[in-house]
């Protein structure tokens, strides 16, 4: 079964050295490697960060774009992850073991 892991993070709350940094995103990679080639990560991608983003938001109004990363949180998504696995025990395994830390959302895919 197919999980999106969305890797998210507070500036705020997550706040770390550059050297702390460098030491996380050094067990990154490893961690990646690791999983796609046991098959576990089948794609994903890092983001560019939130000052980049355009949020489109669709209400009774109508549709505003924004420039920012405007959705309600303080949290941003940092990247994400598609894994395949046997079930959410798993997905959540992988989860727990993301180096960076911070949040991590897993939610199954729709089969369509």
């Amino acid at each position: 079964m197919k999980y999106l892991l969305m890797f998210a993070s507070n500036a705020e709350t997550d706040a770390r050295s550059e050297a702390e940094e460098a030491a996380v995103m050094a067990r990154i990679g490893p961690w990646w490697e690791e999983h796609a080639a046991a098959g576990r990560i089948v794609g994903g991608l890092q983001l560019q960060g939130p000052e980049t983003a355009t949020t489109v938001r669709h209400d009774a109004g109508g549709i505003t774009i924004v420039d920012g990363p405007f959705v309600e949180s303080k949290e941003q998504i940092g990247g994400y992850a598609v894994v395949e696995v046997a079930d959410l025990d798993e997905a959540i395994g992988l989860a727990r073991s993301w180096p960076w830390g911070g949040v991590v959302e897993v939610r199954p895919e729709i089969g369509m």
